[in-house]
């Protein structure tokens, strides 16, 4: 049985730097919230399913100015670190970690505060129209599994990770896991609380394997996670070769790169979410294309931790599966759709150069922009791949995670000209200029999250 039917101008990107429009389509939805057909007019089925829609009171029809977007697929968000999204911003990635990030982590032993934290971000990323969000939460095993049971509540498809990190050299005190042994059990509570969460029967809330980085791991920390990973066939998210520390960190500790050394302990899978990767180079891609692993780009937050630009345009050409990544709160804004625009806008720097003491020839890195279709297809598509999820597009057999985007909202920054814009014209300014009041209507696997 359908759980309801829509019609609409449906835009997306099955193929990397192509948009697909589907106009007047008709998206049947079923009960477990996956879309069983997407009938276009003309198909002899399309008449007879409409009409049965409206028969049954389950007919939607997007009015003039709609359209239906993929949810937006968010790969790297720190949960904990929302209250200080836009502060900070000026210092260091390794003063700004123990001067600022890691006080404010450690306040989530207390729930109270962490439930506060959670209901505020998981409501402002589904506005933002983000369906999916995979989450770093804090080294607190109660604290965490409340991320997941806020975002099970309030219908948020969410990949759910407790920081592990030990290592007293790079660890504060009063901040991290107080063994190893302790680290590795409370993320096998972890993965057994959620896999068996009441409600959860569709598996929209799953668990991660989070090393929070090389640098806050013991060796013996990486072996347990790597380890677990095996046992649990699990995802995994952890930062890569971020930023000239971090990178450098990894080099002379174990004297080979991130990807290698990840690796070598069994962290990179089919289900590994890299975030960041501003110093891969070919051979690192290689490997990742190799283990089927996925690259979380955050080109805001690269701007200002990163001191580097993810080579997107070279990462695509690889076809390494590439999403985008707010990394809230080193990225301030929870709007994806700005991300976008900063994908494409850190991609014409890298290609263009900055210092204009340069000569324009050796100013840059030819042949590195991307565009805004390309950018979208991270956003949705690409992040649905790097997560081995059906989701990321308004396919049949895809779970139907869409927003509607309403471009006729007064007091918008988005401005349509009927007779000068096309449709792709349309998602170019919905990229550019559109913002959360924009967002009409938010679905998740199905579910009304936002909106109606």
């Amino acid at each position: 049985m359908s759980r309801f039917t829509l019609c609409g101008t449906v835009i997306h990107a099955p193929v990397c730097g192509e948009i697909e429009i589907l106009e007047n389509v008709l998206i049947v939805v079923s009960d477990t919230g996956v879309i069983s057909s997407a009938l276009e007019q003309g198909c002899e089925r399309y008449i007879v399913a409409k009409q049965a829609a409206i028969d049954a009171g389950s007919f939607i029809e997007l009015e003039e100015g709609q359209y239906l977007l993929p949810g937006m697929v968010d790969l790297h968000v720190h949960a904990p670190q929302w209250p200080q999204a836009g502060n900070a911003l000026h210092l260091p990635l390794y003063d700004w970690l123990q001067k600022n990030t890691f006080p404010l982590e450690a306040k989530y032993a207390d729930l109270d505060f962490a439930k506060q934290v959670y209901n505020s971000l998981v409501d402002v990323l589904l506005a933002n129209g983000t369906t999916t969000a995979l989450y770093f939460a804090t080294i607190h095993l109660e604290a965490t599994k409340l991320l997941a049971d806020i975002c099970l509540a309030k219908g948020q498809r969410a990949l759910v990770g407790k920081v592990a990190m030990d290592n007293i050299d790079e660890c504060p005190d009063y901040y991290r896991d107080a063994s190893v042994q302790s680290g590795l059990d409370d993320t096998r509570a972890l993965i057994e609380y959620i896999r068996s969460m009441s409600g959860n029967e569709l598996e929209t809330v799953l668990p991660v394997v989070t090393p929070r980085f090389i640098p806050s791991c013991t060796d013996e920390m990486l072996t347990g996670l790597g380890e677990i990973v095996q046992e649990y066939d699990c995802h995994v998210q952890t930062h890569c070769s971020e930023s000239d520390w971090e990178h450098a960190y990894v080099l002379n500790r174990h004297g080979t790169r991130d990807t290698d050394s990840l690796d070598k302990f069994k962290l990179l899978t089919s289900k590994t979410v890299l975030a960041h990767s501003c110093f891969i180079n070919e051979q690192d891609m290689a490997i990742i294309k190799e283990r089927k692993s996925g690259v979380a780009h955050c080109p805001l937050s690269n701007a200002y931790f990163a001191d580097a630009v993810f080579p997107a345009r070279k990462a695509l050409d690889l076809e390494l599966d590439v999403g985008l990544g707010t990394d809230i709160s080193a990225g301030a804004t929870p709007s994806l759709l700005q991300n976008c625009s900063m994908a494409v806008t850190a991609s014409r720097y890298l290609e263009g150069g900055v210092d204009s003491s340069v000569k324009q020839s050796d100013r840059g890195v030819a042949n590195s922009r991307i565009n805004y279709k390309e950018a979208f297809w991270m956003a949705t598509t690409g992040g649905g791949r790097a997560l081995g999820l059906n989701i990321g597009l308004i396919k049949k057999g895809y779970a139907f995670d869409a927003i509607v985007i309403d471009t006729s909202v007064r007091d918008s920054n988005l401005m349509i000209w009927g007779e000068l814009d096309n449709v792709e014209d349309i998602l170019q300014k919905i990229i550019y200029n559109s913002d959360r009041k924009n967002i009409l209507s938010v679905w998740v696997q199905g579910r009304l999250v936002k909106g109606g």
